[in-house]
């Protein structure tokens, strides 16, 4: 008779389910196509928990936590940016996004990896506290939850945790301070450290003009001056800067979003209090149903990981799928709460396979969005018998992964005129329901749907194609869409 899972084992599994979704979400960032965002971030999050597990780091709130390491999340977030490195190195920069291979095969990049003092002040103040403050301090600043969830998940009391997370981010600038002073510097940064000290530390104070031009051209004292300054709200931008590095903003804008919606905060009439708002409450009930599921997912992957297993193709997908360049960098939509998806493995336990990334935010780069592993997919059903298919437009729908009461889908559609907006619609047969969409804005009456253009992705040229993805529920059966058409216009399939 198999062991009965403890309730370690599931505070460990819920911890390792919002883990994963930093993970890929950061991945995403990184690489040029959604397969390959869910490569790396597999790769990534399987050494990275062998690093945890061989330091002797367990997810949990608790004595006996040392400094010296990161948290958890920033931790998987560092091996995300080390096995791209790893990547590009290896001859497989091209799966990487441009900018990040720039910054990678730049000064700035050794900075993350080179002698202890020369690393940034943020990276070293949090290494500096103890684990606990630490992972206070990240939760609540880089991943934006709510304090009354940070304080459900690290055991503390919601009634003082405000106050004890002002004491930490004291406790961080005195560690940065310290790093910043401990850093070797010429003469004209040391004549400024004191100064520097005392006018970040009160928002009256003002910084003098000698100082301000100091801190325009030299990095260093203007990243110690981020860290110093607890008030104006840059603090997020410090921590992730400091630790995360390329990508770091971006990130934590991901991240901002996702704990708005996952947790059902952000929207009018929302409390953060505990026993408010009935919206937080079924946030929460949302977050919970679907990490329960996460869970077994994500406890596999230490298996899994520690096995050393082979990284590749995942899913038997075939290879990558890039999507368009994009021009610009805003958000798309809300993101929906993260469903993990299970499958067999060889061993019968769940394999690893992830998440959705709750957000679909990007503010530097292109902004591929993460395939789960899937080995099952459908060409679109039949258009409806009344109307004969054009022929200017050729639709593929994939069901990339199903699991209980969901499913994940990609809609592929080839134009042989060129956009410059669009919009794709389609009827389901068995009532699915749409609750995510990335790279368009979805509208849902009744069976029929409709994805239209987002800013960036508008245009698509004659003979191009044009993608998106997203994520629904489905009870009973879940049969593949029928009546696909483009700006009207019925499609193909095909």
């Amino acid at each position: 008779m198999p062991d009965l899972p403890t309730p370690q084992d599931a505070t460990e599994a819920a911890l390792f389910s919002e883990c994963w979704d930093a993970v890929l979400s950061y991945a995403d960032l990184c690489t040029s196509g959604s397969l390959t965002a869910h490569q790396l971030a597999t790769e990534a999050f399987a050494h990275g928990m062998r690093e945890v597990r061989a330091a002797g780091t367990v997810p949990a709130r608790g004595p006996g936590r040392r400094a010296g390491r990161l948290p958890m999340i920033p931790e998987l977030l560092t091996a995300v940016r080390n096995t791209a490195a790893g990547w590009e190195a290896d001859g497989e920069g091209h799966r990487l996004d441009p900018e990040l291979r720039l910054w990678l095969n730049s000064g700035q990049a050794a900075r993350y990896g080179g002698p202890p003092l020369q690393r940034p002040v943020a990276l070293r103040g949090l290494r500096d506290m103890q684990d606990a403050d630490a992972s206070l301090l990240w939760l609540a600043e880089a991943e934006a939850l709510p304090l009354p969830t940070v304080a459900r998940r690290l055991g503390l009391d919601p009634a003082t945790v405000a106050e004890e997370l002002d004491q930490v981010r004291a406790l961080f600038r005195d560690r940065c301070h310290r790093a910043h002073l401990d850093t070797p510097m010429d003469a004209r940064c040391r004549s400024y450290a004191r100064l520097l000290d005392a006018v970040t530390r009160s928002p009256a104070a003002d910084t003098p003009g000698d100082l301000s031009r100091h801190l325009a051209t030299c990095v260093r004292c203007a990243e110690a001056a981020a860290c110093l300054r607890l008030h104006g709200g840059g603090l997020p931008a410090a921590l992730a800067g400091g630790v995360v590095g390329w990508g770091g903003l971006a990130y934590l804008e991901r991240r901002r979003r996702a704990a708005e919606v996952r947790l059902g905060v952000g929207h009018p009439g929302a409390a953060e209090a505990p026993g408010g708002d009935p919206g937080e409450s079924a946030g929460r009930s949302r977050v919970l149903r679907n990490g329960l599921l996460a869970a077994a997912v994500l406890l596999s992957v230490l298996a899994l990981g520690v096995s050393m297993m082979p990284f590749g193709d995942s899913g038997g997908s075939g290879g990558d799928r890039t999507i368009g360049a994009r021009d610009a960098r805003q958000p798309v939509a809300d993101p929906a709460p993260s469903t993990a998806v299970t499958g067999p493995s060889p061993s019968g336990s769940p394999s690893i396979t992830p998440s959705a990334t709750a957000t679909r935010t990007k503010s530097d780069r292109k902004n591929p969005d993460p395939e789960p592993q899937g080995t099952s997919s459908a060409t679109s059903g039949a258009p409806s018998p009344t109307t004969a298919p054009a022929v200017s437009c050729r639709v593929a729908y994939s069901l990339d992964s199903q699991w209980a009461d969901g499913f994940q889908a990609t809609v592929t559609v080839s134009t042989d005129k060129a956009l410059t907006g669009w919009q794709v619609a389609w009827t389901f047969r068995d009532g699915q329901q749409v609750g995510q969409m990335w790279d368009a804005t979805v509208h849902q009456n009744g069976s029929r749907v409709s994805a239209t253009a987002a800013d960036y992705n508008k245009s698509v040229p004659a003979h191009g194609t044009l993608a998106f993805g997203f994520l629904a529920s489905w009870q009973g059966k879940n049969r593949p869409p029928y009546h696909f058409t483009l700006n009207g216009e019925t499609c193909a399939a095909g």
